[in-house]
């Protein structure tokens, strides 16, 4: 695997000669629509070399077993840690292992619905993958009816054939955007309660769904524990089938805050097959320009969870967007992030890195008004896939896979194996 940044002066033929790849396969990888280039730009290169796994050293680790558990040599090993002193190694130590053994993870994408014709060579693509698909199409009503918002029957028929697991998302989405009254409403009535557990089982079972995403998103603080009566009258009436949750990030319990306080990772982690942290939008649509999804926060996230809740049941979120802001009044345009990376190259903007953050960067001007554009590349999206190998987590949810992001999925097929269900 390589990353190459764009330097001044740098063209596609010379880095296409420089790797021994050619210019068609660079430009089909990093989902370049010209051969133009900015300084900056983060160009993923594929290799035959080995995936690199990222280990932690524990009380007894010696180099010589670790290499025999990753089926790897000593001296690929050595080569890529020369810092390390073999003889010596430090408890809580990360080491990188060149490997076979591939990361195993669970997968999630969201998507709308939309036409068959245009989410066909989407999911076909992806098919590979993806462990689960969530459908984002489905809210219900003031009291706990679940209804379907949009027509979804061939995608999930397609799920089926791609062998990708359909799953029901449901929200509490009214009049096209979240409700925190819908969902304190309907949680905080038994009868109501009872109402949403009944028709979300039956659309599951009668729509031929493997199981129901679940992002009920800004709950009043005082339904939390209503919130969890749900959720294990919900997991008992699945059965067999799967429930997965999604919740906001947090690095500590704020039980009485509006947004985070009603989400019990301790009590949700023992309920739901999967509960994913949405690790994304710590900078916010119509809030100041700030990354996406900052690793450091991230990996604060991923701690916090993981001492709530057992790690194999745990995923992150990830974005396959970015947000161009305009800087006088922060006014968002989301886009995915192969139209933020190209549209660096249309304007001519270099590309920034902030290193802190591990995120992608630029500014540029229309007109008189300043733009900066906070996005994901394939730099920031690996060093995200190693903390899940380094804190043993299930995986992760991409929002959404109708978004284009090229150098994220070439990544995954090459270096990572994706659990099916």
């Amino acid at each position: 695997m390589a990353v190459h940044v764009v330097k001044a002066g740098e063209n596609l033929w010379g880095i296409a000669e420089l790797y021994g790849v050619s210019m068609q396969t660079l430009i089909n990888v990093n989902g370049l629509t010209t051969t133009s280039l900015v300084p900056g730009l983060a160009l993923y290169i594929p290799d035959n070399l080995l995936p690199i796994r990222t280990y932690r050293i524990k009380k007894g680790d010696q180099l010589r077993l670790l290499s025999k558990t990753f089926n790897t040599e000593l001296s690929y090993i050595l080569s890529l840690n020369p810092n390390i002193n073999p003889n010596q190694l430090s408890i809580g130590q990360i080491i990188h292992i060149p490997s076979p053994n591939k990361l195993e993870i669970t997968t999630l994408g969201f998507i709308f619905p939309s036409s068959i014709t245009t989410i066909t060579p989407i999911l076909q693509s992806l098919a590979g993958q993806l462990t689960y698909l969530a459908i984002v199409a489905y809210s219900f009503t003031e009291k706990g009816l679940a209804f379907n918002q949009m027509d979804d029957t061939a995608i999930i028929e397609l799920c089926h054939q791609l062998k990708i697991s359909p799953l029901l998302m449901i929200r509490n989405f009214l009049n096209d955007q979240f409700s925190a009254d819908l969902a304190g409403d309907v949680l905080g009535n038994p009868t109501y309660r009872q109402n949403l557990v009944t028709s979300i089982v039956n659309l599951t079972r009668n729509k031929g769904f493997s199981g129901v995403s679940i992002d009920i998103e800004f709950i009043p603080p005082a339904r939390r524990n209503d919130f969890i009566t749900f959720l294990s009258s919900l997991k008992n009436a699945l059965g067999n089938l799967l429930l997965h949750v999604n919740v906001h990030a947090k690095i500590a319990d704020l039980p009485t805050n509006r947004i985070v306080g009603a989400y019990d990772y301790a009590k949700i982690g023992k309920i739901a097959d999967f509960m994913a942290v949405m690790t994304i939008d710590y900078g916010y649509p119509g809030g100041p320009p700030d990354p996406i999804s900052p690793i450091g926060w991230v990996e604060q996230v991923i701690k916090y969870a993981i001492s709530q809740m057992h790690p194999a049941k745990l995923q992150i979120g990830m974005s396959l967007y970015g947000y161009d802001k305009t800087v006088s009044n922060n006014q968002t345009r989301a886009l995915s992030v192969q139209a933020s990376q190209n549209q660096a190259i249309t304007t001519g903007t270099t590309i920034q890195f902030d290193n802190t953050a591990y995120s992608p960067w630029y500014r540029y001007w229309r007109n008189t008004a300043e733009h900066i554009v906070w996005f994901e590349d394939i730099r920031s999206y690996i060093a995200k896939y190693r903390l899940m190998d380094l804190y043993q987590i299930a995986g992760t949810t991409y929002w959404q896979v109708s978004l284009p992001a090229p150098q994220n999925w070439e990544f995954v097929k090459r270096n990572i194996k994706v659990i099916k269900r």
